[in-house]
């Protein structure tokens, strides 16, 4: 009895020390980890496409670099309409902030008249020397702060490069993996537990993206029409924002409104006008929130909440906004290799929300098995 509990104790430690060691290599592989997750992300995204196309005649390598093709097309022409503007704000970036502590000022300045005229003068005085010494430090950090904006756009270009061509690889190479992992299993129990892990995620996690990436592109166009009507000026840079920010659950609705209630108050000299464009903002992303979203996905993402929450957490943390981004994505991976692992059900129940969980796709039977032995061109057939 002593022995056992030892032993178990033991496997609970290495348990613990190999989660960590996890976490740690994580933390320091993240210029390496995070383009390689992306490019399967995307072509787990696109790969039902690609089988699809297979069924007309088209090949997998054409359909691969004619996809990740328009990808990088809009990825590029949204880049394109949005630098120029956006290069302008960072090299006014000083006059920017300048103005918006003169517009804050302004208000603080209202509500200090209430005081006595003797502290509301001091309190001026003071305002006044901590703005000029604000605008002095900002000028001396100005050329950091453009060659730190330079370095981070070359990290994310050279990590979408490197997504891209992995995606094209992967799509490319149809159902070569999917064989690979038949063969790898002896039996033919290990083949179909392994089909449907597969068949799952890859069914999951191409719906989740397709979906979100639909209901931001909307949202995204409602925001940029919305603004522009209110006569916020760059009204589709701002939508251009809201269609990447939602991609980042809970977070990036806030940071959406935190910026244009910034950009609104630099940009009107009344602040009643200046209150209609976040309050729009936030009415719109409440909406895709409580409503589309739940609406379109429906019970395919059976994750509760706290769950969603921690992970974009942990990621955020871990990986800074590019984990946060992909973290939702990771989640789902997981929760699906836990249900339909024995060993790992209970984490899945744990990540699960109340009630029946989702329904996985049917197992597999023997003659997709012998499919994808037989390697035949045509490869399986999609999950329903």
């Amino acid at each position: 009895m002593e022995t056992e509990d030892h032993l178990l104790s033991i496997r609970r430690s290495l348990v613990t020390l190999t989660l960590i060691s996890l976490f740690v290599v994580c933390y320091f592989a993240r210029d390496l980890l995070l383009p390689v997750l992306l490019g399967f992300l995307v072509a787990l995204t696109l790969s039902p496409v690609t089988r699809g196309m297979s069924r007309i005649g088209i090949p997998y390598g054409v359909s691969a670099v004619l996809l990740i093709a328009l990808l990088a097309l809009a990825i590029a022409v949204a880049v394109l309409f949005s630098s120029a503007t956006i290069a302008a704000w960072m090299s006014d970036s000083r006059g920017l902030q300048a103005e918006l502590s003169r517009e804050l000022s302004t208000v603080m300045n209202q509500i200090e008249q209430v005081r006595e005229a003797s502290d509301a003068v001091a309190e001026l005085a003071e305002g006044d020397a901590a703005e000029e010494q604000e605008v002095q430090e900002v000028v001396v950090q100005q050329p950091k702060l453009v060659d730190s904006a330079m370095s981070v756009l070359a990290s994310i270009g050279t990590t979408l490069l490197v997504a891209l061509v992995l995606a094209i690889f992967l799509l490319a190479s149809g159902d070569m993996f999917y064989i690979k992992l038949v063969q790898s299993f002896s039996t033919m129990d290990g083949k179909k537990r392994a089909l449907t892990i597969v068949y799952d995620v890859e069914r999951r996690v191409s719906n989740y993206l397709l979906t979100i990436t639909l209901i931001n592109a909307g949202l995204g166009l409602c925001v940029g029409a919305v603004l522009w009507m209110l006569g916020l000026p760059f009204a589709y840079i701002w939508g251009l924002a809201a269609f990447l920010l939602n991609f980042l659950p809970y977070l990036g609705g806030l940071t959406g409104v935190a910026l244009v209630t910034a950009y609104s108050v630099i940009s009107f000299d009344n602040l009643t006008q200046a209150f209609f464009p976040p309050l729009a903002y936030l009415c719109l992303t409440f909406l895709e929130g409580q409503f589309i979203t739940p609406l379109a996905l429906g019970r395919r993402l059976s994750i509760n909440t706290v769950a969603v929450f921690l992970t974009v957490v942990l990621w955020g943390w871990l990986w800074g906004i590019p984990g946060a981004l992909v973290a939702v994505p990771f989640l789902v991976v997981f929760k699906v290799v836990c249900d339909n692992v024995p060993q790992m059900q209970v984490f899945g129940n744990l990540l699960g929300q109340e009630g029946p969980s989702i329904r996985t796709r049917e197992k597999p039977n023997r003659s997709d098995v012998g499919e994808l032995k037989a390697d035949k061109p045509s490869g399986p057939s999609a999950p329903a």
